[in-house]
């Protein structure tokens, strides 16, 4: 059984820095072609660009995955460029860390079309074609521990990475008859730059929670989805596997 993604063609949002640039550069060393999408196109041009220099193939798209049109034309334009992505991962999100009480209604509204609405539209313009072509995917949704057991000072971002995680559970079961595997990564504290916009107490309460002693690294998240989007786990579907360092251990 090969973990090699030859032939496949993903679709990682998000994937100009951070965790999403990890994905990209380990789907591309395992063979896939990656269509490195982001809202800053530069900045996704660059991360292509390194994914190219060591040997992969990427190629940089500007989406907000806040506007349906925009997710629209991306998939157009992947289409007509590689061929229907197969693999989608859904990975842009951000938040900013506050009491609940004083979320404003534009914040509380990006929140939650960025880290929910984002990931349910990219999942129904991207899961149609194939649906419609008997093609079979993998879909891989990033949530957050946050979504799985709370945060203090992130209830909004944690109530949409929760809907992350019910939408991952959900559409696996309508996409298993077409041979499409639907699943989820909930990472905990990970060297992002949005982990590093937090006070730096709470950066070091983190850290210090965490059973290994360290934060999350995007390589970590980046194995977990290259795991889930291969043959290793052909009989997986649904689940939401935890990258937090033992932070959470919840079943």
């Amino acid at each position: 059984m090969s973990d090699r993604l030859d032939n496949r063609v993903a679709v990682i949002t998000g994937a100009a820095s951070g965790i999403g640039r990890a994905i990209a550069r380990e789907l591309a060393a395992q063979g896939a072609t990656v269509a490195i999408a982001d809202v800053n196109i530069e900045a996704g041009k660059r991360a292509a660009e390194e994914v190219v220099e060591l040997g992969g193939c990427a190629e940089a798209f500007a989406v907000d995955v806040t506007a349906e049109e925009s997710i629209h034309s991306l998939q157009q334009e992947i289409a007509s460029r590689f061929g229907n992505a197969d693999i989608i991962v859904n990975c842009a999100g951000w938040n900013r860390g506050m009491p609940f009480l004083k979320n404003e209604s534009d914040f509380i509204h990006t929140v939650t079309a960025l880290n929910l609405l984002g990931p349910i539209f990219m999942c129904q313009t991207f899961l149609r074609p194939l649906v419609e072509s008997g093609q079979p995917g993998h879909v891989v949704n990033i949530s957050s521990d946050a979504g799985r057991v709370g945060s203090m000072g992130e209830t909004v971002y944690a109530a949409a990475k929760g809907g992350v995680i019910a939408l991952t559970k959900s559409l696996a079961r309508e996409m298993a008859r077409h041979n499409i595997r639907v699943n989820c990564v909930a990472p905990g504290p990970t060297e992002t730059p949005l982990f590093y916009e937090q006070p730096e107490k709470i950066q070091a309460a983190l850290i210090r929670a965490i059973p290994f002693g360290r934060l999350g690294r995007p390589e970590d998240v980046a194995n977990a989805v290259a795991f889930l989007v291969s043959e290793h786990s052909s009989y997986i579907t649904g689940q939401v596997l935890s990258v937090s360092g033992g932070l959470t251990m919840v079943g």
